[in-house]
């Protein structure tokens, strides 16, 4: 279908599509409001103006300013995995490569990424403080960490390791890794050089690859 002047209609958007955009412009300008004034200082009514939409919008596809930033959470959490799992594409798990490749990833979180970083920081500290707030945040979370958990499986699978040791509690220990030393290397850089991050997943996984099978209880008579 074209109109009058030969140029061609443009398509009206499916509800499902409408929805979806409105949602995407929602939380692209709560991601500058939030980096401008910080999750206490953004208000919802800032956001829906940024973004072009009333309140009304705001509260109907997120319910709130908590639900808007814990997806945004998600979304860098599920971003951050996927570079991740492209290092591990392009290079053998375990290798110089990819670990250099990963602590340049944690680099560009650490030094780059200013302004979620404090961010995150700033909203635990309200989450413990609301302590209505700690299940949501680990329900918006969970998706990221089981990616993540997805790629530990695939990790310790191709490095031997003992099929007892839970690819859960490893992913729980790398997050935390990868959390806390981007948090020391905004305070303390040169105590978190470049290649720091990955030497440490070489040291996990070689410890792990190296730890003796558990030992099967005696029988019972």
């Amino acid at each position: 279908m074209s109109t009058d002047r030969g140029e061609p209609a443009r398509q009206r958007l499916t509800r499902a599509e409408a929805k979806a955009r409105t949602r995407r412009l929602l939380l692209d300008a709560a991601a500058r409001v939030f980096a401008r004034k910080g999750f206490a200082g953004a208000s919802v009514e800032e956001i829906a103006e940024s973004a072009g939409f009333s309140i009304g919008a705001l509260y109907s596809n997120f319910g709130g300013k908590e639900a808007l930033f814990l997806e945004l959470m998600a979304e860098r959490g599920l971003g951050r995995v996927s570079e991740a799992a492209q290092t591990l594409d392009r290079h053998e798990a375990g290798t110089g490569e990819a670990a250099a490749e990963l602590g340049r990833l944690l680099v560009h979180v650490a030094d780059k990424d200013t302004d979620f970083a404090p961010l995150q920081a700033e909203f635990w500290l309200y989450a413990v403080r609301n302590p209505h707030v700690l299940d949501t945040m680990a329900t918006a979370l969970r998706e990221p960490r089981q990616a993540l958990e997805g790629l530990i499986d695939t990790w310790l699978a191709e490095r031997g390791a003992p099929a007892d040791v839970p690819a859960d509690s490893v992913a729980t220990v790398v997050a935390a890794l990868f959390q806390g030393l981007v948090r020391l290397r905004r305070v303390d850089p040169d105590s978190v050089p470049e290649e720091l991050f990955g030497q440490a997943l070489q040291w996990l996984f070689s410890g792990i690859g190296a730890a003796p099978a558990p030992a099967r209880p005696a029988d019972q008579d």
